[in-house]
């Protein structure tokens, strides 16, 4: 059997002519083109701004944005200087009209929350590298074969051009520049990728270089593509670092925690790391003990990334009562009703006793899960303070319970951003109820 008969796809190619042509054509952003992507813009920036992963999926399905980045591609490929300005140039156009288009519907727009899909588009991941590459190689795959079906459309989902830049002009309409910053840097890294993807799919596929009458000519065409590649590549390469080391960091954080801090009895609940570099672990359950978390502390530097960190460890010990009452029934064989309720009841006891343990704990949490996103929504505060509240009567009126924000701000505020901001806590703590309390040193 060979086997190299059912990988090869020479056979499913058009001719290098045809699939140029193609890809020649759909670099350029003019008349309908550019219309289709403001209107693919507006869908997606609606999407966003409403929270609808549909409606930003339809929005990447009509978005023409991998037509330039395809056609930088394919020209580093095939050494054509002509076609590589060309896209880079209607890259530029797509790019500038995006943003442009996005910024004015953000400003436009009577709703100003911050939701969940626009912050997932502000931090690139080291999967969002290997997305668009592996992307980059199915779409100049999809473009030159003859029958190329449903792929492309996929590739255009895969990869998500469209939402970074939306982002990005939510930032601008709002003058959060960290927003700004991160989705860009998100459109940047996918830009590049896709293309590189798209280079080594025309060096595989054997694509022939374009021939220049003048040997000089030639020269000078391939050090000018050459000295592109290397001034995108050296940034682009130093930002794909930084995300494989946060990537390798988290995942040996967990590992770490998985290895060194799970003990029966106790369950570790979260996990956090401050700038003051150390490792805050919140559990429940059993306590561990000091020789035990001494032991793990020790632990911590057989992990490369986490040398020199600290641990401390929130124990929320819940009692062992349970345990206590099964081995007092197993030692003394009783197995009557009473003693089955009074299991029942411990049980019960302890339930509430670690519902409100995680209670207490989620807010401590809550708050510095969500320090980085309040810098971008109110840069004036410095502090937050995150409780539950009950609120008796003196009178006959029942007792409510709801959630007190209280903000240290070094300036005033206005009123508009004080609204902004009671409505995005109270949505990200989930709260029917939320109480803001605007505090000055």
């Amino acid at each position: 059997m060979d086997f190299k008969n059912y990988f090869n796809a020479n056979h499913d190619l058009e001719s290098q002519e045809q699939s140029v042509a193609q890809i020649s054509n759909g670099v350029s952003f003019k008349g309908a083109n550019l219309w289709i992507l403001i209107f693919a813009i507006l869908i997606a920036s609606l999407g966003l701004n409403i929270n609808s992963t549909a409606v930003i999926i339809g929005a990447m399905l009509i978005s023409p944005l991998m037509g330039p980045i395809i056609g930088m591609g394919l020209s580093i490929g095939t050494n054509d200087i002509e076609l590589l300005k060309r896209s880079a140039q209607n890259y530029l156009v797509a790019t500038l009209i995006s943003i442009i288009t996005a910024t004015i519907y953000f400003l436009l727009s009577p709703y100003q929350g911050t939701q969940s899909e626009l912050l997932a588009r502000t931090t690139p991941t080291l999967y969002d590298v290997l997305i668009a590459f592996i992307g980059g190689g199915a779409g100049i795959l999809a473009l030159c074969i003859r029958d190329k079906g449903n792929v492309l459309p996929g590739v255009a989902i895969a990869t998500a051009l469209m939402p970074p830049l939306c982002t990005a002009g939510y930032g601008l309409a709002y003058g959060y520049w960290a927003f700004f910053a991160g989705a860009f840097f998100l459109y940047f890294i996918n830009t590049v990728f896709i293309a590189l993807g798209t280079f080594i799919g025309i060096k595989l596929m054997k694509f022939r270089p374009k021939t220049f009458l003048d040997d000089k000519r030639s020269k000078v065409v391939r050090r000018t593509i050459i000295a592109i590649v290397v001034l995108t590549m050296i940034p682009a390469g130093i930002m794909t670092w930084r995300i494989m080391r946060q990537s390798l960091f988290n995942s040996q954080i967990s590992t770490f925690i998985h290895e060194n801090l799970q003990w029966e009895g106790s369950q570790i609940v979260a996990n956090s790391v401050g700038k003051d570099s150390t490792i805050r672990v919140v559990a429940v359950g059993r306590a561990l003990s000091k020789n035990k978390i001494a032991e793990a502390q020790a632990a911590i530097n057989n992990y490369s990334t986490l040398q020199g960190y600290k641990l401390r460890v929130i124990q929320g010990t819940v009692s062992d009562s349970i345990m206590a009452l099964k081995n007092k029934l197993t030692n003394y064989n009783l197995n009557s009703s009473d003693q089955q309720h009074l299991l029942e009841q411990a049980t019960v006891e302890n339930t509430k006793l670690k519902n409100q343990l995680s209670e207490y704990r989620s807010y401590e949490l809550l708050s510095q899960d969500i320090r980085g996103e309040l810098k971008i929504i109110a840069p004036q505060v410095k502090n937050i303070i995150l409780s539950s509240t009950v609120q008796v009567s003196t009178d006959t009126l029942p007792t409510k319970r709801f959630i007190t924000a209280i903000v240290g701000v070094q300036k005033p505020i206005k009123e508009a951003t004080r609204e902004q901001l009671q409505k995005w806590l109270k949505e990200r703590s989930h709260a029917d109820s939320l109480r803001l309390i605007i505090t000055r040193p």
